[in-house]
């Protein structure tokens, strides 16, 4: 997105981004296509309902609809609030939650651009067992560190077919929010060594529903496929960017490692 640019601009922006014609965007934000036209040249300027109104047709991200409101001459309307604010202690709980009924299987929680806000014991893990203990003020980043050459990649025997699935999820991220920091994050996993012949390369025929993640240390191999949920009804920017990944075994061996590593660790303690 344009970091500089009245409504007007930013909107034609918008419009392009969605790939809509004028005539299928008035539709959807219930104005008329003449409006909408003066609205992209400058010629009118609008209310705030409006604003709001063209944005959810658009399904702008809140933080961008922040900036359009601001360049229209609002106020911005939608908070970013920190994740350990009292507001947040129902959402905090329903994360616990998810994260301790994930266990023994890996879960995290992490923001728009996949820094890592919080693992489960299961997450941790599997971390420990494949690069080793991290310190606790480490930040990590999981774009960063599933696609890099020295993370995760040597342990990932399929590597290529994984990243090129990941960065094309990488994209669509990019398109949807239209934020510097996608863009960024975007150039600099295609700037990683292999990146960009793992996305030119053909996918190979489908042999299971869903791709795993193959990691092999030694004599263990780990498969793994993931799901990604999100809270729904957002009303706060943070709240919309959380994401929660939870890790599954594709098959019972893995299954069993995951079980058998959660059972050490409970006999370790006591």
């Amino acid at each position: 997105m344009p970091e500089k640019g009245n409504f007007a601009v930013l909107l034609r922006w918008w419009r392009a981004q969605r790939g809509l014609s004028q005539l299928a965007l008035a539709g959807r934000a219930g104005i008329s296509q003449r409006h909408l036209s003066f609205l992209e040249l400058g010629r009118a300027q609008p209310s705030r309902d409006m604003v709001g109104q063209i944005a959810d047709a658009l399904d702008v991200p809140l933080r961008q609809q922040n900036v359009l409101l601001v360049a229209a001459g609002f106020a911005p309307e939608w908070r970013e609030t920190e994740l350990g604010a009292p507001e947040f202690a129902a959402v905090n709980g329903a994360l616990d939650y998810m994260m301790a009924q994930q266990e023994p299987y890996p879960a995290v929680v992490v923001d728009r651009h996949w820094n890592l806000l919080r693992a489960n014991n299961g997450a941790v893990r599997l971390v420990e067992f494949l690069v080793g203990p991290l310190a606790p003020s480490t930040k990590v980043n999981l774009a960063d560190a599933l696609v890099a050459p020295g993370v995760l990649k040597p342990f990932l025997t399929n590597w290529p077919e994984v990243v090129r699935y990941f960065i094309h999820s990488v994209e669509a991220d990019a398109a949807a929010d239209g934020t510097k920091e996608a863009a960024a994050l975007l150039v600099r996993l295609r700037g990683y060594e292999g990146v960009r012949e793992a996305v030119a390369r053909a996918p190979p025929p489908p042999s299971a529903p869903v791709l795993p993640m193959h990691f092999r240390k030694g004599n263990t191999s780990l498969k793994l496929f993931t799901t990604i949920a999100t809270l729904g009804t957002p009303r706060d920017i943070t709240s919309q960017e959380l994401r929660i990944e939870s890790f599954f075994p594709s098959d019972i061996d893995t299954a069993e490692i995951l079980r058998g590593w959660a059972v050490d660790q409970r006999s370790a303690k006591t």
